[in-house]
């Protein structure tokens, strides 16, 4: 690890939005156009009523690189708030993934005990094949992955980090 690898921190945005054509592409843009990464991504409608959305990016950087990311989010016109959650204060972050799973005999057993510890559900099941819902934070996710490779791991869908502020206040 260089010393610069060892500044790298990461850190989950929420950003709330208008809802309109292009406003993903342009807060897309400004990570792309700079260089900066996005390790999760995930964006959906908060106030039908309003025309807003909120995108929750998870990025990492150094502390400096950090804050240019937010001073420019903030500066995109269709931006209303940015909010960095991991300096703000404590909150709840999670992520979904389908993890479909092939196999027979102790094999399938054992995907299943393994299942039950993490408390994935079984959301489709064929004589060969499981589809496991796994719900919890992004570590736990990665875990269960690892676990079910040499069971007869197929394939994993995730749904990106969902992260709120804990409290009353509201982004």
């Amino acid at each position: 690890m260089t010393a610069t690898d060892e500044n790298i921190q990461f850190h989950t945005i929420a950003i709330l939005v208008n809802n309109e054509p292009g406003v993903l592409a342009r807060v897309i843009g400004l990570f792309s156009g700079r260089g900066y990464n996005i390790e999760s991504l995930t964006v959906a409608e908060v106030k039908h009523s309003e025309s807003l959305s909120r995108i929750t990016i998870v990025t990492s950087g150094t502390p400096m690189i950090i804050e240019q990311i937010k001073a420019q989010l903030e500066r995109l016109i269709p931006v209303h708030r940015v909010s960095d959650l991991t300096v703000e204060g404590p909150f709840v972050k999670r992520e979904l993934a389908l993890v479909k799973v092939q196999g027979s005999g102790e094999n399938r057993v054992e995907s299943l005990r393994i299942a039950d510890i993490f408390r994935a559900r079984v959301v489709d099941s064929t004589n060969s094949s499981f589809v496991f819902e796994i719900v919890g934070d992004t570590g736990k996710l990665d875990a269960f992955v690892d676990l079910m490779a040499p069971l007869g791991l197929v394939d994993v869908a995730r749904t990106g980090v969902a992260a709120i502020a804990r409290g009353a206040a509201a982004l």
